[in-house]
């Protein structure tokens, strides 16, 4: 009952800063943009996985440093790194599973994509003369990749959709903010947003699940 009343709380409240932002005072729009996210973090902790403590706490952790990236990414180049962080941790927790091997397809498609948009994004940004920034960025672009590629490896569809759909963001945010403005951008890059959290939280319960019938 809590996790249903936890996960329509987080909806509602995320849907509503997505689709009534123009309707939030200026003063109040980072704290409705961080509550969802604080709510995935209760979700998160509040799951009972005693035995794959390990990938609860490196899920918790990358959702806290995405929650500071959140509120930080005004100050583009802090909230970048502490997403950047926030990702690396969902890797420990990712590569720290064996359930499934990653698919040659999937490897060919996240290679080619990771190529891609390094070439389109990062050139872009290194053409302007941000030479650190494209750094950053070529830096970022890698880690997503490898969370894409390490959250196959759980087994857990929660897990490798919350991936692709992080990817999708943070890609949708990057190429509006660096090449060319998007349509719905920001309805696109926070619905894939929150949504890629709510999975990856998620994911703590279904890995269990299938550590569980390993185990038995």
């Amino acid at each position: 009952m809590a996790k249903k009343i936890l996960i329509t709380c987080i909806s509602v409240l995320g849907l509503y800063y997505i689709f009534f932002f123009s309707h939030i005072a200026e003063s109040l729009k980072l704290i409705f943009k961080v509550i969802p996210i604080i709510l995935i973090i209760i979700l998160a902790a509040t799951q009972k996985v005693p035995h794959i403590k390990k990938y609860q706490i490196l899920i918790i952790t990358g959702l806290i440093f995405c929650m500071i990236g959140d509120y930080t990414l005004r100050w583009f180049l802090f909230g970048l790194t502490s997403f950047l962080i926030g990702h690396i941790f969902y890797i420990f927790a990712f590569a720290g599973t064996n359930e499934r091997k990653v698919p040659i397809w999937a490897r060919i498609f996240l290679l080619v994509y990771g190529g891609s948009m390094a070439v389109w994004i990062a050139g872009t940004v290194f053409k302007s003369g941000e030479v650190v920034l494209s750094i950053a960025v070529l830096a970022y672009i890698s880690v997503i990749l490898m969370m894409g590629w390490t959250s196959i490896r759980t087994g857990s569809t929660f897990a490798t959709i919350g991936a692709l759909l992080f990817i999708a963001s943070d890609s949708y945010l990057a190429i509006n903010k660096f090449v060319i403005p998007l349509p719905f951008s920001h309805e696109v890059i926070m619905l894939t947003y929150y949504s890629a959290q709510l999975l990856i939280a998620l994911s703590i319960l279904q890995y269990s699940e299938i550590r569980s019938k390993v185990i038995q």
